[in-house]
């Protein structure tokens, strides 16, 4: 029986992709890199620095900074990103999302967040969601990021369950893969996964009762 539901943040909860490849291309053009909306995908729940090696490559310009440059730079970029937040509330959460998540805390399933973003406190904050989600795994205490599967296992360890007890829900292939590399069960939002959905509309607790049969 499922007693637990993982989501990522961004693309599951709310869509903040916008701030990112505003913030990251701002960032990238003062370097004379040009970042594309495509590959802005790639960046998809990997961490803020390893997002910033992948541009910095994508740009041929890895070479040129320090770690301690770089890590200035996604401050940056961070800030910037944090500045276009300001104004997000209960609208931007994505169909479906909150009603989903109301189901879960009336049938006493738990609720776990395993997001690459460090800013996912505040995030869920301004939604008004912060005191529904049980546990955020903390990205800066994990080892390895997406697609690594330790912040799924941390999200898992926080809120007292084993893996065989949840579920993970993902729009990126990184956490998909994440999920897959320690048996977590998973349903992907327009991406592959053991169940794939088109649209958060699609979550329901009969979606999640297909999968505990599986």
């Amino acid at each position: 029986m499922i007693k637990g539901v993982i989501f990522d943040l961004d693309g599951v909860i709310t869509d903040t992709a916008k701030f990112h490849y505003i913030a990251w291309n701002n960032l990238a053009s003062k370097m004379g890199i040009e970042l594309t909306e495509e590959f802005n995908e790639k960046l998809k729940g990997i961490p803020r620095i390893e997002s910033l090696k992948l541009i910095l490559e994508y740009g041929n310009a890895i070479h040129i900074y320090s770690e301690e440059e770089m890590h200035e730079m996604a401050d940056i970029k961070n800030e910037e990103y944090k500045k276009l937040l300001k104004n997000l509330d209960k609208k931007d959460i994505l169909p479906g999302i909150e009603d989903f998540i109301n189901k879960l805390k009336e049938k006493n399933i738990k609720i776990g967040l395993a997001s690459a973003s460090k800013n996912a406190p505040m995030i869920l904050e301004k939604l008004g969601l912060g005191k529904k989600i049980d546990y955020i795994a903390d990205p800066d205490a994990v080892k390895n990021g997406k697609p690594a599967p330790d912040i799924f296992i941390e999200a898992t360890r926080g809120i007292n369950l084993n893996i065989d007890d949840v579920i993970g829900i993902e729009d990126a292939d990184a956490g998909v893969e994440a999920m897959r590399s320690c048996n977590m069960r998973s349903i992907g939002i327009n991406v592959d996964a053991d169940l794939r959905l088109e649209s958060t509309r699609e979550l329901s607790l009969d979606i999640i009762a297909i999968l505990d049969n599986k």
